[in-house]
Parts: C-alpha cells; sequence; structure tokens
C-alpha cells in the first residue's frame, strides 16, 4: 500500500478553505499540522483537528512533512519558503503569486544550489489547470495545422471597486491581482518572453498590458485587460490563429469554450455546473503535484518566467 503524502499547511485564510477542501478529498493524503500565528485552533480536517502551531520552524521541529502548503499573504512567501526548504526536505507549494517582488525572486534563485529549489519549490498557477484551459490547451495540441496563436486577448475583471482601500491595501492593484493568472493562462497556449507596454487608470484599479510571445515559429503580442471597476466577476481569453482562421474563446467565469472556423463550429467545451470553479482549479492542480512527475506550469523555472515580466516596468505610467 502506497503510503500517505504527509501535508503542512501554513496559512489558515480564504484561500487555504479550498485547499482544504480538495485535500480531503484526495487518497492517502492527511494533514500532519497547520501554522497560522493568529488563528487559535485549527479546522476540523476529516472530523480530526491536527496540531497547530504559530510558526513553521516548530512545527518541523516536531513533523516531517513530505509537502508544505504556503497560503500565506504574498509578502510572506518568501521568508516561508526559505524556512520550508531549509528545515525540512518537503516539497513546498507556495500559492501564487510566488513573491510581492523581484528582490525575493531573487532571495529565492540564490538557494537554488543549497536548497534543490527547482526540484522543491512550486507555484500554484491555478488558472492553468481550469477546465476549459486544459480543454483548449489539448484541442490546440491536436491541431498543429492550425498554426501559430497569431493574436490573443485576456480580459480579467474583478468587482473590488466595492472594497474601496482595503483592495489596494490587500491586491496592490488590479494588474498586481489578475496579471500573473492571466500570465499562467498564457503559458498553457504560447510561450510569454516580455512585457513590451503597461498603461493604468483609476489609481491601478484598471490596467492595459501588452506582452510578447512565441507560438509554432511566430511571434506575437498579448493584449491583457485588467479592472475592478465592474459589477460582477467577468474572466475570459480569446485566441486566434490568422493563417487557418480558426479563432478560440474560453469563459473563465462559466468554464466554457467555443472554437470556429469562419462559419463552421469545430469544437465546444461545457462544464457540470455542480463543481465550484477553485475546487475545479485545485484538484487536477493537486494531482498533478502529487504524481512523479508535475506539470511544467507548477514549476519554479516558469514561475520565474511570470514574475519577471509580471514586475516589469517597461514604460511609464500614463496619467
Amino acid at each position: 500500500m502506497t503510503q500517505a503524502v504527509r501535508v503542512g499547511l501554513v496559512g489558515l485564510g480564504i484561500i487555504a478553505e479550498t485547499h482544504l477542501e480538495v485535500l480531503a478529498d484526495l487518497p492517502r493524503v492527511d494533514l500532519d499540522f497547520t501554522v497560522d500565528p493568529y488563528v487559535a485552533e485549527p479546522p476540523a480536517f476529516r472530523d480530526r483537528k491536527p496540531p497547530h502551531y504559530k510558526n513553521l520552524v516548530d512545527a518541523l521541529d516536531d513533523h516531517q512533512p513530505d509537502l508544505i502548503v504556503l497560503a500565506t499573504p504574498t509578502t510572506m512567501h518568501a521568508v516561508l519558503a526559505a524556512e520550508a526548504l531549509a528545515h525540512s526536505g518537503a516539497r513546498v507549494l507556495v500559492e501564487k503569486p510566488l513573491v510581492h517582488d523581484l528582490d525575493s525572486l531573487h532571495h529565492l534563485s540564490s538557494l537554488r544550489d543549497t536548497e534543490r529549489v527547482d526540484e522543491r519549490l512550486f507555484v500554484a498557477h491555478h488558472f492553468a489547470f481550469s477546465p476549459e484551459v486544459r480543454w483548449a490547451a489539448e484541442l490546440i495540441d491536436r491541431h498543429p495545422e492550425w498554426g501559430p496563436v497569431t493574436a490573443l486577448t485576456s480580459a480579467f475583471y474583478d468587482p473590488y471597486v466595492l472594497r474601496g482601500e482595503q483592495a489596494f491595501t490587500s491586491y496592490v492593484s488590479s494588474w498586481m491581482d489578475s496579471g500573473v493568472n492571466q500570465l499562467s493562462v498564457l503559458a498553457r497556449f504560447v510561450e510569454p518572453i516580455a512585457l513590451t507596454s503597461a498603461q493604468f487608470r483609476d489609481e491601478g484599479a484598471s490596467a492595459w498590458c501588452t506582452c510578447a510571445y512565441r507560438s509554432r515559429g511566430a511571434e506575437g503580442i498579448a493584449r491583457l485587460r485588467t479592472s475592478w471597476l465592474t459589477g460582477s466577476s467577468s474572466k475570459e481569453t480569446a485566441l486566434a490563429f490568422g493563417r487557418s482562421g480558426v479563432d478560440l474563446w474560453i469563459d473563465h467565469t462559466a468554464m466554457t469554450g467555443f472554437a470556429a472556423q469562419g462559419n463552421q463550429l469545430l469544437a465546444t467545451h461545457g462544464h457540470d455546473g455542480r463543481t465550484p470553479r477553485k475546487i475545479a482549479h485545485y484538484r487536477p492542480l493537486y494531482e498533478s503535484l502529487l504524481s512523479t512527475r508535475p506539470d511544467p506550469v507548477l514549476s519554479f523555472d516558469t514561475a520565474v518566467t511570470i514574475t519577471e515580466i509580471h514586475h516589469a516596468d517597461p514604460a511609464p505610467e500614463v496619467p
């Protein structure tokens, strides 16, 4: 019988609820401990409350987990990831975004040799595992005759305007919040290269960015829009294959997709309507992470590329 994977969960905020729900449904997974200095008592996991700690180092003095999940505020990711790598032999899954600034990224990169970061550190780019994105990626892989992606647009909108200053305190800006998700989706379809422009409005609540990419031997520019000035959440991505006349539309909110060539409908993707969106993202993410060959989109290398593009400053802010 395969031994259960022992998991330590650091951070018990809102996103931790999704991690706990998915982990509880996975076979041969045990919650070894939890860590959160602001929570007095851990939540039950399969009707049992695990040992709870105020800091990660104390937890690792008592436990030898196989996987440590960091679901804390982004500003703590680099420090906690370094602690997890240094005080255990576990794999480490960090919530996205990996870090809050490039200095933190460089610090983690400096640990590549001593702590085997490339083998042990992974980032939860969960949008890349959404059902509609995986469907579209598999469809594209089956049709090399479509040629390269010649145009790509993505729009991620959230109604955070209702949160006022709290939104900026928690997420900084719409681009800082949603850009990493858009870039991880891009990484499923094309090879992102560099941010080529970035324009911001409404004190950061609205953003228009462009990103150079490679696709099947050709290069293109992706257009990425983010906004908090909206009445409801809405997220979508569209890809055009200009040489073959194929268009592909993905609605991330509804988890649906359409592919067409001119007037001919080529393929569709629908959702069962029962699985919550984040569960539909994180379940395949964990299945990949716990396999013998985790998906490259989870890798530290992919996170480095996404982080460097996400934090690039190619052009001054337009007033």
